[in-house]
């Protein structure tokens, strides 16, 4: 075995006297060639086996020209058979034959736990894909991940210490860090063979993951005692079944000395009963987020459900009859919706609409033509008479970014219908039109008191343009700072919005309706019809 030196046959023989697989012993080995991981396992032990053999059988003719002291040959032959069973110091080696390959193909690693052996194999692969295609996502890529035992960690650190002994008495460095990580030892392995199997390339960006969780009953206590020698590593935490999380076990194997590892765990460690479990094979794609503007015709419609006390208040929404015929055609596990604002239920947006953004989290289905999302904005268009929605179009993550940057320096247009108690003349709104960059100072209205914090926030009306209807009832337009409280700019909310409409004019005003006529965001692009 080329990748193999003189200074790692005692790592070799004694992983392989623990009970080690083939490609564990590469792993401690360093052997950093992907191609050799790939081998059949039954050709590796070969290999092996042929390595420590022939080695052997040299030491043995080097010996036969030494006169003094007596060769390690001469000893041999006291024993008859067994020439090849003595290491460099005198030792017995116990050299597995290739008749027993089956035999150790059967044993499982006391390091990976048939990781690197059973879970390699192509029957195991095709079990992967089968549960890939089952789910009928749609991809062209993929990345693989893995889910590991936390005890793994505590073998690995087992099997380390050892060989690092043997290469400190061989007067040899070893460095933890130049030791194969099993995981990418595995992906090296599987990769092609998925690749293959599914027909995509492995690409670490992909948004199409598919990830294997393994589990071992047998040794899941192992890591317990680290519990004791390291407490402050393994904390409770709500969203986790066990404190012996790998993260938690790494902490604490970093932070354990040499000595007080050994005097809980065996090293080299035994070797299990049983192999590994995968107890789940799942496929996740990356979310896909869709945006565009939509027009709210309806004064009994919210934005979002309206629940309270788990009571449903009316029957829908908007982001209801927008997302329910994106969730169907992506195929996605459920949804989220934002917006640039929101309007009440009683309030129109008009004029180009406002802007929004989907988030469809976990779609199988994830390309789409220009063509098929204009009929898809036309199936949401045709669905209600409540809402419009215009610009749809899929986006990045990024992008959205645009939708919510410097939200409150941006400007909305309003109008509002309004009633005074007192009658007016049209001269007695006149000298609102003149007024520019009103200055307010907002308490948290009464309204929204129950889910905004209290505060008092500062807002300006930009311009206002007054139309006169008759004596008690005048509209306003005004292009107000977004965040602004449009309401309560008319009615003072009992003096919490100063100055407001009706201290303006020295008479009670109260709104009627409110239309949001424009929402200056320049996202997402404009699209042609």
């Amino acid at each position: 075995m080329s990748s193999l030196a003189e200074k790692d046959r005692p790592i070799v023989q004694l992983l392989l006297n623990a009970g080690t697989c083939p490609r564990c012993v590469l792993r401690f080995c360093c052997v950093g060639s992907q191609m050799l991981y790939r081998h059949p396992h039954k050709d590796l032990m070969k290999d092996l086996q042929e390595f420590l053999k022939n080695n052997q059988e040299k030491e043995d003719t080097v010996c036969l020209d030494v006169a003094d002291p007596p060769c390690k040959r001469i000893r041999l032959e006291d024993r008859g058979e067994g020439a090849d069973d003595l290491n460099h110091n005198g030792a017995i080696l116990q050299i597995p034959s290739s008749d027993d390959g089956n035999a150790a193909m059967e044993k499982v690693c006391n390091v990976c736990l048939g990781i690197l052996q059973e879970f390699c194999e192509a029957d195991f692969v095709k079990k992967v894909c089968q549960k890939v295609n089952s789910a009928d996502y749609q991809f062209t890529s993929f990345v693989f991940s893995v889910s590991l035992p936390p005890q793994l960690s505590v073998r690995e650190r087992a099997a380390w210490l050892g060989v690092k002994q043997q290469m400190r008495n061989l007067g040899l460095p070893l460095a933890k860090d130049d030791i194969i990580q099993l995981k990418e030892a595995y992906k090296w392995i599987i990769h092609p063979q998925l690749s293959e199997e599914l027909g995509v390339p492995a690409d670490g960006k992909s948004l199409f993951e598919v990830s294997v969780v393994f589990a071992h009953p047998e040794t899941e206590e192992e890591c317990h005692f680290l519990a004791t020698a390291c407490p402050d590593c393994f904390k409770p935490a709500k969203n986790k079944q066990s404190v012996f999380t790998r993260m938690a076990v790494i902490k604490a194997l970093e932070k354990i000395k040499e000595e007080d590892f050994l005097k809980h765990f065996p090293c080299p460690p035994s070797s299990p009963k049983n192999l590994c479990d995968a107890l789940e094979i799942q496929c996740n794609n990356g979310a896909v987020f869709v945006a565009g503007r939509y027009n709210k015709y309806s004064r009994n419609l919210p934005q979002t459900p309206w629940i309270i006390d788990g009571e449903r208040k009316l029957e829908s929404s908007v982001e209801e009859l927008i997302s329910e015929h994106l969730m169907a055609e992506f195929k996605a596990d459920s949804f989220n919706f934002s917006s640039s604002g929101r309007e009440d239920v009683d309030v129109r947006t008009l004029g180009n609409g406002r802007p929004f953004a989907i988030e469809l989290v976990n779609p199988r289905r994830i390309c789409f033509t220009v063509e098929e999302m204009k009929r898809l904005q036309q199936a949401i268009n045709d669905s209600s008479d409540k809402i419009q929605v215009r610009d749809l179009q899929l986006v990045t993550r990024e992008a959205i970014g645009r939708m919510k940057e410097g939200e409150e320096e941006k400007t909305k247009t309003y109008s509002a219908l309004i009633w005074t108690d007192k009658a007016i003349e049209r001269e007695d709104i006149a000298f609102l039109d003149d007024i520019k960059e009103l200055k307010l100072d907002q308490k948290t209205p009464l309204r929204v008191l129950h889910r905004r914090p209290l505060a008092v926030r500062c807002r300006l009306i930009h311009t206002m343009r007054s139309e006169y209807i008759d004596e008690h009832h005048f509209r306003l337009h005004l292009k107000a700072q977004a965040g602004t409280y449009i309401k309560e700019f008319v009615h003072g909310d009992f003096g919490r919005t100063k100055p407001n409409i009706g201290s303006l004019l020295n008479r009670t005003a109260d709104i009627l309706e409110l239309d949001v006529e424009s929402v200056d965001v320049d996202w997402p692009p404009t699209l042609a019809d």
